[in-house]
């Protein structure tokens, strides 16, 4: 199963706000691509997205699975500090029109900085369950961290997907 080229695989999308009455960037693809949301409410964070967002204790998680003609292709937890999330849309268990970079920006978040790290393992059980994946296959992990112009990170989504169709564009800015 593999996604059609057309598909948006550049994450600049995925961080800019856009306006409040569009999708979310996922969605907006096109009508064989879809995400469900499974679950918003604070954790504790994973050592990785704690050490990312330079906080301890507890975070705001918002968990999905993007679908592509049905079948998952991706979950994605993103998390943030409750001083960013608490009392806002972003704590809520709904979609958030526009998607959380219209959110984040209309509560003074804007993405300047954005780091990416992707890693290929293979899947645990669980995900193995929820991408409908043979035991042994592996997984491309994308962890994103996206920071304010002041460098303060106030967002980490962990993204785990199958590997097959996927093409990760990277593009940078320097000087």
């Amino acid at each position: 199963m593999g996604q059609p080229s057309g598909l948006n695989d550049d994450s600049v999308s995925y961080v800019t706000a856009r306006p409040a009455a569009t999708s979310d960037p996922w969605t907006a693809q096109g009508d064989r691509a879809s995400q469900r949301l499974l679950e918003v409410g604070e954790t504790d964070a994973p050592a990785e997205v704690s050490e990312a967002l330079d906080c301890q204790g507890r975070l705001v998680v918002r968990r999905r699975v993007m679908l592509f003609d049905g079948v998952p292709v991706e979950l994605t937890d993103s998390y943030y500090p409750l001083s960013v999330a608490s009392g806002t849309a972003l704590a809520e268990k709904r979609k958030v029109r526009g998607g959380t970079p219209t959110l984040l920006a209309e509560l003074g978040y804007v993405a300047h900085e954005v780091a990416e790290d992707v890693s290929a393992r293979p899947a645990t059980a669980v995900e193995a369950a929820s991408l409908d994946l043979r035991d042994g296959n592996s997984v491309l992990v994308l962890l994103r961290t996206t920071r304010a112009a002041d460098g303060s990170p106030f967002e980490v989504s962990r993204m785990v997907m199958r590997p097959e169709g996927r093409h990760l564009r990277y593009r940078w800015v320097v000087g």
